[in-house]
């Protein structure tokens, strides 16, 4: 695509950046009460067999999912009119999935005004490296970043990082909005669990919650971890950089069935999203099917973004994602062909290995 063509998809797409109340509202109606009702299923299950609770809970975890959709439409202003009802169904949807709101509506903001500009790494994204990064590191930072790619790690610990230190901390020099946004959240689960505690006793309340909650955050982590990190994604420096680009080429199109799809809140299209974050997750099909170009995009199902799980470096050279064994020889070619250009871009990119 040529850039006239990439900046004129984003025209193409103004029309589906209109937010429906109806709409909204029946999607909080089609969320939140099957939540509600699973819950108490899974909560009556309980006398029966777990057996049967565990089934209950996972797909308690799908609508926890859709929650955290509409919680994300709301950071983006894209599920109401209303930035007050943005900020007021935010903050809910939020307490429900552990998020809070003003916090992540800035970091997460700031991820799509920066995504795939490896210049600007580091906030509300996953961590990064090229592979002349990686052989410039330490042996710490390279062990460190071995652990954080690890799938057991990513997928298993990192749902309980998240919820119980990332989202329960204001990060430093946040401001006083997102500071008390983040104190009512806290205080708010505290009395949503409580009250729950109370009404269930603190057992049955960890054998319902508990893998929802880690069901839901491991398939969150793996939507947002899939949907960048596949094979050709797009990652350039700031001087050719592109917003449009990076959306429809650092982007996917997360084809998966239609049930999912509905689970999911549409967030499959992916590409859609980052190229206009202000249409709603009910119009991004919508917006995909009327616009053919963005139709071209790379298109990964459930089975080929399995592969995404081998991508561990992204090499600048071939444009691409590889494992660890493929950086050393890309690295040992670097050095027999063009060393002093590796060390000049490791030197240029050294500063984005701090603070990681």
């Amino acid at each position: 695509m040529t850039q006239s063509t990439l900046t004129h998809l984003k025209k193409q797409v103004a029309p589906y950046e209109v937010s429906n109340t109806k709409v909204s509202i029946k999607q909080l109606i089609n969320t939140l009460g099957p939540l509600l009702v699973l819950w108490l299923v899974a909560y009556l299950s309980l006398s029966i067999s777990y057996w049967i609770t565990l089934p209950i809970t996972i797909i308690a975890s799908g609508f926890v999912i859709r929650t955290f959709i509409i919680f994300h439409d709301c950071c983006h202003q894209s599920f109401f009119k209303s930035s007050k009802a943005n900020e007021i169904i935010g903050t809910i949807t939020g307490v429900l999935t552990l998020f809070p709101y003003q916090q992540w509506k800035n970091s997460h903001s700031i991820h799509h005004a920066t995504s795939s500009n490896l210049e600007k790494r580091g906030v509300g994204d996953m961590w990064v490296l090229t592979v002349d990064e990686y052989t410039a590191s330490s042996i710490w930072v390279r062990i460190a970043y071995r652990l954080y790619r690890n799938p057991f790690i990513m997928f298993g610990l990192g749902p309980i990082f998240l919820f119980l230190i990332t989202n329960r901390f204001n990060t430093k020099g946040a401001r006083r909005k997102e500071r008390i946004s983040t104190y009512l959240t806290n205080v708010s689960i505290l009395a949503l669990y409580g009250g729950l505690i109370w009404l269930v006793g603190w057992q049955s309340f960890v054998l319902i919650q508990g893998p929802i909650m880690f069901v839901a955050g491991l398939l969150g982590i793996w939507l947002f971890y899939v949907q960048h990190q596949f094979e050709d994604s797009y990652f350039e420096n700031e001087d050719e950089w592109s917003y449009v680009k990076a959306a429809v080429d650092g982007s996917s199109y997360y084809k998966l069935p239609k049930l999912l799809q509905w689970i999911t809140g549409n967030i499959g299209f992916h590409h859609v999203h980052h190229l206009s974050p202000k249409v709603p997750n009910y119009n991004l099909e919508k917006a995909h099917d009327a616009t053919p170009p963005l139709q071209k995009a790379t298109t990964i199902t459930i089975s080929t973004s399995l592969k995404s799980l081998r991508f561990r470096l992204w090499d600048e050279r071939n444009k691409t994602f590889v494992g660890y064994k493929n950086s050393k020889q890309l690295h040992r070619n670097t050095d027999e062909h063009d060393p002093l250009t590796n060390q000049l871009k490791v030197k240029v990119r050294k500063s984005s290995l701090q603070g990681q």
